[in-house]
């Protein structure tokens, strides 16, 4: 197949984007290196440097007739969701939306969306949260991923396009860019490492589903296949709090930091965990990862890359 992953040069998708080339696909990469890296970019995939919200597009589309979309590429700081809501949306959801147009024009036949299984349901009425549990995204970022969704419920019933939605845990892993707010792994990785001192945010009780990226690609390549439009859940199904996964990193870091709390951010989800049984019931995908394997890999490759 022909396949467009777009935010190809990030941490996530360029891990998809080498599992679909291994599988023998044809691979185009659209990213603006905003957040991504060209190094990231696997060698014998074609990259196309550019914003999803290109009115161009559509040339690349007319020329090259893919059949599957994989989007990853999004603005994905909560917090700058949070300040600034109209530049989320204009990335999030009009990009996606003319991601959606040329599909439907240029007849793609499926479209595998990177939706979020934290942020999307909110506050959690029951843990782990299953696709059925109530969306009430606390945050712009969260909005935007659940309208896409919506997108392309509507897509579906007026084009037929196809869809597979995937909604992340908290994924970390090699490549994880360690620069701003996002990606807790990544930026105490860099830091332990670096001798630096983390803060962790309020008393590092809140909990997270933390999820290594080879696994979510695994879901990735199950869902290329997959013929009914559906939505999954992507995690572990387990509770890590943050001062646990502080201890882990800082141990294989190997430095002996301590422990240093500073205010709790206001507004932050204190637990967010998801169950991916309706992806294992149906196609035998389970977290094969432990986060002690996960994280090892990763602070491995930080250490080799920073």
């Amino acid at each position: 197949m022909k396949i467009l992953v777009t935010g190809g040069a990030g941490f996530i998708a360029s891990h998809i984007a080498d599992a679909f080339i291994e599988e023998g696909h044809s691979v185009h990469i659209i990213d603006n290196l905003s957040s991504g890296f060209e190094k990231n970019i696997n060698p014998k995939a074609s990259f196309i440097k550019a914003d999803i919200r290109d009115k161009s597009l559509s040339k690349i589309f007319d020329k090259e007739k893919f059949d599957v979309i994989n989007h990853h590429a999004a603005q994905m700081d909560v917090r700058r969701s949070v300040a600034d809501p109209a530049y989320d949306a204009d990335i999030n959801i009009l990009g996606t939306i003319n991601l959606l147009q040329n599909a439907e024009k240029y007849k793609v036949n499926k479209f595998m969306f990177a939706s979020t299984g934290g942020a999307i349901y909110g506050e959690q009425e029951y843990f782990p949260a299953d696709e059925k549990h109530p969306t009430s995204p606390l945050s712009p970022y969260g909005i935007s991923k659940l309208s896409v969704e919506k997108y392309l419920f509507f897509y579906k019933a007026q084009y037929d396009l196809n869809y597979s939605i995937l909604r992340y845990a908290n994924i970390y892993g090699p490549r994880q860019n360690p620069h701003g707010e996002a990606g807790v792994v990544a930026i105490f990785s860099k830091k332990l490492l670096n001798g630096e001192q983390p803060v962790i945010n309020g008393d590092g009780k809140q909990t997270r589903d933390y999820t290594f990226v080879k696994d979510v690609v695994k879901a990735n390549l199950i869902a290329l296949n997959d013929n009914v439009s559906d939505i999954y859940n992507v995690g572990t199904g387990r509770e890590t709090d943050v001062n646990e996964l502080f201890n882990m990193i800082n141990k294989l870091a190997g430095k002996g930091q301590a422990e240093k709390h500073g205010p709790a951010m206001p507004g932050e989800q204190m637990r967010s965990v998801i169950t991916s049984e309706k992806l294992r019931l149906k196609f035998g995908w389970s977290p094969a990862t432990p986060i002690a394997e996960g994280l090892n890999n990763t602070v491995k490759y930080f250490k080799e890359n920073l």
